[in-house]
């Protein structure tokens, strides 16, 4: 199969994270250094071992290039400012792994920062005013309320719910599912259990979403150092391998309508990454899937064939997504309840679990991770495919 050359050629070799939260009185390059750097020692590598750097600025825009002085590298050989929102991480691992396959570059640090909190403020208002302004008939959209992202994901569940008889009480039911996780947590925002009435009784934002449907907003720094797996064998860590990766992006135009209901650019990219890997839906043993949102979550296992189209609220009632369950998914509390570094969240998660550093929430069998990442409305999707195993 196209691809296949790859799978288990290369290898994430180290994890850096800083202090995740309200964290203030810190630029979102001076978190990015430490993060680096906390990877780099992670890994058992020099700074002077490190020779690519892409970078992912979250909403803050406080990262550039410049990044690669400020951590004191006189020579790279890959650089560049990624952003595809939240499919950015996975493609930056992505396009890490093509340069280390093919000799562009030996380690590549991938770093995603952001400092949206303010001291003081509220979580909400962290994203208002950074919005661009809307011209023309694009105008139309805030006059209606569609301010932001939420009312645009809230209609596409309500559609969800309206075509296939998706519940409120499903929706929820992956909420709860995912706290459970976050309970086991110590880097976890939100460790308190959470309740199906507690649920149900969290503020509405934009129906069908309540609060507790909604991602954390979170101030830190994460990254990931991608390697050749014949390196990351010699170094510190066990090394996350590289089985299979995709990415796909979809947009309005051009006379044909796109109902992201019905299709969204992940089955494409996790078709793309299960070739590579010469595997199936059935051979994953857990899953890191972004959550921006619930219904994130419930239409990413139907378009990676977890599940069929329209199944997504039967599947995760069943607690499939629990610890125990058949497809154990945000292992850590994912974005929803531990940290919102946007496709960082799962990444991070899948190594954690990859290298069984995964604590009172490990899984037991972690031979196949599948990772996710989503961005714009969505508009743009990655794909990852992790294991303990080259092959």
């Amino acid at each position: 199969m196209p691809g296949q050359a790859i799978k288990g050629a290369t290898a994430l070799c180290g994890l850096g994270m800083t202090e995740l939260g309200r964290v203030f009185g810190r630029s979102a390059s001076d978190l990015a250094c430490q993060a680096v750097l906390s990877a780099l020692d992670d890994a058992g590598l020099a700074k002077g071992e490190l020779d690519g750097l892409l970078i992912n600025s979250g909403i803050s825009r406080g990262l550039d290039l410049r990044l690669a002085a400020s951590l004191g590298l006189q020579r790279v050989n890959l650089l560049t400012q990624m952003n595809a929102w939240g499919s950015s991480a996975g493609q930056m691992v992505q396009y890490a792994a093509l340069a280390v396959h093919h000799g562009l570059a030996r380690h590549v640090a991938c770093v995603f920062a952001d400092t949206p909190l303010r001291e003081g403020g509220r979580a909400g208002d962290a994203y208002a005013g950074r919005r661009p302004q809307m011209r023309g008939m694009a105008s139309l959209y805030p006059v209606y309320g569609f301010g932001g992202p939420i009312p645009f994901y809230a209609m596409l569940a309500q559609r969800h719910m309206d075509r296939y008889g998706t519940t409120q009480e499903q929706l929820g039911a992956i909420a709860i599912q995912t706290r459970d996780w976050a309970t086991r947590n110590p880097l976890a925002e939100r460790r308190e259990p959470l309740t199906r009435d507690s649920y149900a009784a969290s503020p509405w934002v934009v129906e069908p979403f309540h609060v507790l449907d909604c991602c954390l907003v979170t101030n830190g720094a994460v990254c990931v150092i991608v390697t050749t797996a014949e390196r990351a064998r010699e170094l510190r860590q066990p090394p996350a391998y590289l089985w299979g990766m995709g990415q796909a992006h979809q947009f309005e135009g051009g006379g044909a309508s796109i109902d992201p209901a019905e299709q969204t650019p992940g089955t494409a990219s996790a078709h793309t990454a299960f070739a590579m890997a010469g595997c199936a839906p059935a051979d994953v043993t857990a899953a890191q899937l972004y959550d921006c949102y619930t219904y994130t979550v419930l239409k990413t296992l139907e378009d990676y064939g977890f599940c069929k189209l329209g199944e997504g609220g039967p599947f995760v009632e069943s607690g499939a997504l629990e610890p125990g369950g058949a497809l154990p998914t945000n292992t850590g509390g994912g974005e929803l309840s531990a940290y919102y570094m946007w496709g960082m969240t799962p990444i991070s998660e899948a190594i954690l679990q990859v290298r069984r550093q995964g604590g009172e929430r490990q899984v037991a069998r972690n031979d196949l991770v599948a990772v996710s990442g989503n961005g714009g409305m969505f508009n743009h999707h990655s794909t990852l495919l992790v294991s303990p195993h080259s092959s």
